[in-house]
């Protein structure tokens, strides 16, 4: 193996999975999630909601999966509520490739948003197809 394929290896998050290997900067634990905030932060206070299971897809998550991730988002926009005091938030999850995954363990977005952040926030989360945000009534 040569010394590039062997750097490539190493930053493959995949292999170990980043988040059952190395949860980094947790914040907040429960039995079935935990949270912490993300190392390519979108915006201040962006933090990643993940299920301690590993599977790849949102939609493979049990009822109180889902339920215990959906607390842990409650309870990290409380305390971002308080630290830095967004004017409002996206909460996003990326299923497959094609829809941008990543890393192939399930991870909820919660995303800080605050005002002039963008030009025209309109649209929220439809940016994530080029020129289908914005549109009219």
């Amino acid at each position: 193996m040569s010394s590039v394929e062997k750097t490539e290896k190493k930053r493959d998050p995949n292999n170990p999975c980043l988040f059952c290997k190395d949860p980094r900067g947790v914040s907040l634990e429960h039995e079935l999630a935990y949270s912490a905030r993300d190392t390519y932060a979108v915006s201040p206070g962006h933090t990643l909601i993940i299920p301690r299971r590993h599977v790849a897809s949102f939609f493979e998550l049990t009822t109180e999966e889902v339920n215990a991730c959906m607390g842990l988002i409650t309870e990290e926009r409380l305390l971002l509520d308080k630290e830095l005091k967004p004017d409002g938030y996206n909460i996003g999850v990326n299923v497959g490739q094609a829809a941008g995954q990543s890393i192939f363990h399930v991870h909820i977005h919660l995303i800080p948003r605050y005002k002039g952040d963008v030009e025209n926030p309109q649209g929220g989360v439809r940016h994530v197809i080029p020129k289908k945000g914005h549109y009219t009534r």
